[in-house]
Order: C-alpha cells, then structure tokens, then sequence
C-alpha cells in the first residue's frame, strides 16, 4: 500500500468492547491525528445511521466523522451535504419467510421499527441492551405479522451465546435465493438482502467520492465485517477478531480492542505511509 486516503472502522470489538463502549484516550487521540493529517475517517457499522451521527459528540470529537456507513452497508449518510443514501431492504415477504425459518430456535426477533421504535417478540434483557445503544423506544408486537408490515433493512434475532453456531451452521446448510444470514455478535444473528455487505457500502461510498478501493483501509473483527477487509485496499482484523475474519484480512493487530489493538496499529503501519 502506498497511499492512504481513507481510514474506515467497524465500531464493536474493534474500536472497542461492546460492553464498555467507551474510546480509550489513545483511540481518540489517534483518530485526531488521522484528521489532522487530512485522511478521511469513517464508521461502518449495523447499526444505523441515525443511531451513529450522535457518537461523535458523545465520544468528546468537535466535529463529525467525514462518512457514516449504517445498517451495514443498506445506509451511507455524508455529513457535510447531509445526504443519506439506502440500499435494497427486505421486502415484506422476505421477512415473513425469515421469520418463519427461523421460528424452530430459541431466538428473539428484533428489528428497527419506523423512526424510533424497536420491534421485539420479547422485551428482555438483551432488548434493553440493544436499546440503550441505539436509544430506540422498545415495542413489544402485539402480533407476529407486525414484523413483515413494513419493508427493513435487516431482521435480527438475538440467542444464547452456545445457539449461535448452531444457526450459523443451519444457515449454511439452507442457503438463501435473495437474502442472507451472518453473525455480527456472539449472541445476535442478523439478515438482509443478499446483495448488502459493508463491502458494498464501502465500494458504493469510494464511487461517490472517486476515492480508490486501494487507498482505503478497513478495520473490523467478526464475519460481517469480512467483505469490506476484502476490497479495501488494507483488510485488518482485530487480535480479538473471529477465526474467519482473521483468515480474509491482510494483517491482524498485534494487541485486541481493548488494550488499543486498532490504535496501536495505526500508529505503527499507517502513519508511516501517510506522506
């Protein structure tokens, strides 16, 4: 890599644990001095964009990040022109064939419902977890065709931790004609149209900007996150990071999320090519 123009990162695992949710002073810092140095910073997330554009006030930054990549890869938000893009949500039917697919697992559907609700069979623990990140209201269904009333960007189903490779393994036995199921925490299996990837909210978003794919480096940790390290330019996974993710990337962090794995590298193989 000669050239980097673009820094682009996925949020949990890999800025930091999901559970803390905090930026160490160093990733901040870090994140600075990519701006100061005039490199372009994005987020990708699952999340969506709405849920993302507060983090950056939150997080102590005077000024949002350059790009914002939600629900990853169907939302692409531009801050500076305030646009926002959407790609290919699920269409009524398809979630109802999701639902029902995966009715024989103990599972917990969710998905973002309108502006700001939260669409949940269960409202539990987990739900309550997934609400304060995302500051959605929580709304129980009163009836199962509630889910499939509106086209979403993806459908989620959150499970016990030792049931999600079981799912994973069930997916991949029963593939899918128009959408597709992936993992993206250790307890939260997540569906959306076929053709969304961070990879394609990543290509989409250098066509927009005429930034080149190969000047472009990505920083994520589990499976949905794969695609994008495939087509940057640089693909880096987290120490943290799953057995497959690892496996796609260029490089993996010397230290995990916590213990600054994304700033230290940073600091250490980016800089140095940032003339």
């Amino acid at each position: 890599m000669k050239n980097v123009k673009l820094v682009i990162c996925d949020i949990d695992g890999t800025l930091f644990d999901w559970t803390n949710r905090k930026l160490s002073p160093k990733t901040k810092e870090i994140i600075t001095q990519l701006k100061q140095k005039g490199i372009l910073f994005a987020l990708a997330s699952g999340r969506s964009v709405s849920e993302l554009k507060p983090y950056a006030k939150e997080w102590g930054f005077d000024e949002q990040f350059d790009f914002l990549m939600g629900q990853n890869g169907a939302e692409l938000y531009f801050p500076k022109e305030d646009k926002k893009y959407e790609y290919f949500l699920l269409k009524k039917e398809w979630i109802k064939e999701i639902i029902d697919f995966m009715e024989p697992f103990e599972t917990n559907p969710f998905c973002f419902y309108h502006d700001e609700g939260m669409l949940c069979k269960v409202h539990d623990e987990m739900i309550d977890r997934s609400i304060a990140t995302s500051k959605r209201k929580p709304i129980v269904a009163k009836d199962m065709s509630d889910f499939w009333s509106i086209e979403n960007a993806k459908m989620m189903f959150r499970m016990k931790e030792e049931l999600t490779p079981v799912v994973e393994k069930y997916l991949e036995e029963h593939p899918f004609e128009f959408y597709k199921g992936f993992k993206t925490q250790s307890t939260l299996i997540e569906f959306m149209d076929k053709r969304i990837s961070k990879g394609y909210g990543l290509q989409q978003l250098c066509q927009l900007t005429n930034i080149p794919l190969e000047e472009v480096v990505a920083y994520g940790d589990t499976t949905n996150d794969n695609e994008m390290l495939q087509v940057a330019g640089l693909g880096v996974c987290l120490l943290n990071g799953s057995d497959d993710t690892k496996a796609i990337a260029d490089e993996i962090t010397k230290s995990v999320c916590t213990e600054d794995g994304f700033a230290n590298h940073v600091e250490e193989r980016i800089f140095p090519l940032i003339n």
